[in-house]
């Protein structure tokens, strides 16, 4: 390995401290990408080209939704990441599941909470399901990115070690250059599927309910099943069955259930077609 590798901007994890209160850019990006993503949402139900007519739900039915998929997201998230990361630590500390500003998050377990978020607000609002679905999957590569973002100025979650030029020494990760892995999946998990998903939507994926659900679920296995090859593999777990890490095992679902969505969408006729 060479010595020479790029120096870690020296970023405070913590925005703005008043007192006992701090701001951490942790929780500015997710602040910042529900935000961003209820934006853009509103901005795709207004357009009723995308779906062929009148959207199947409205500005005001998401607008409420928001604070059920937050719930979903954070809860899902701190609980997967309890369950699929680090289990016997928070069994025996178990008032630290409570601590989520402390990090400590998983993508899998906040994708079920947002599933059953989007079930149980579709259902009690009479909406439909895959549609409230396909506008949180379109939304939500814009928290994903500044999820990731925020993994890197935290310096956490970073790669394996490498003598690629643009490696990184983080505090923390050791004297090795390592990948900045959280780029990779900034920019593959957040952009990439993002610029994806609103090519499919210019396509028509809004006017075939789940379509966009599969989409993202695809091509996000796909990008953390990448990403994971340059990712260290976190302390606790190591690798598992076959070489393969937590986030690699935990996306083979994601992307069987993706192929079933968008096989689903495609044989149901589109919004906005006429019954021969």
């Amino acid at each position: 390995m060479p010595i020479a590798a790029l120096p870690f901007p020296n970023f405070d994890p913590v925005l703005i401290s008043i007192g006992p209160f701090a701001i951490r850019w942790y929780a500015l990006a997710y602040i910042f990408g529900i935000l961003l993503g209820w934006v853009y949402a509103r901005y795709l139900i207004k357009r009723e080209r995308l779906w062929g007519g009148p959207a199947p739900l409205t500005v005001t039915d998401f607008d409420d939704y928001i604070v059920w998929v937050t719930l979903g997201i954070v809860l899902g998230g701190r609980i997967g990441y309890v369950l699929f990361y680090n289990p016997a630590h928070f069994a025996a500390h178990p008032l630290e599941i409570f601590q989520v500003w402390t990090g400590g998050m998983s993508f899998h377990g906040g994708f079920v909470g947002c599933v059953l978020a989007v079930v149980l607000f579709a259902r009690q609002r009479g909406i439909s399901i895959l549609s409230l679905g396909d506008l949180t999957c379109a939304a939500g590569p814009i928290g994903l990115f500044l999820g990731r973002i925020a993994n890197f100025i935290n310096g956490e979650l970073w790669g394996r070690p490498t003598d690629v030029p643009w490696a990184f020494i983080f505090p923390g990760g050791g004297p090795l250059p390592r990948h900045p892995s959280q780029l990779y999946e900034a920019a593959l998990e957040g952009l990439l599927l993002f610029c994806i998903l609103a090519f499919a939507i210019r396509l028509g994926a809004l006017k075939r309910p789940g379509l966009v659900v599969g989409l993202f679920a695809i091509v996000y296995a796909l990008a953390r099943s990448f990403s994971e090859l340059f990712r260290e593999p976190d302390a606790q777990l190591g690798f598992l069955w076959g070489g393969m890490t937590m986030g690699m095992l935990l996306s083979i679902p994601l992307f069987i259930a993706g192929i079933g969505f968008v096989v689903y969408a495609l044989r149901r006729p589109p919004l906005g077609s006429k019954p021969a």
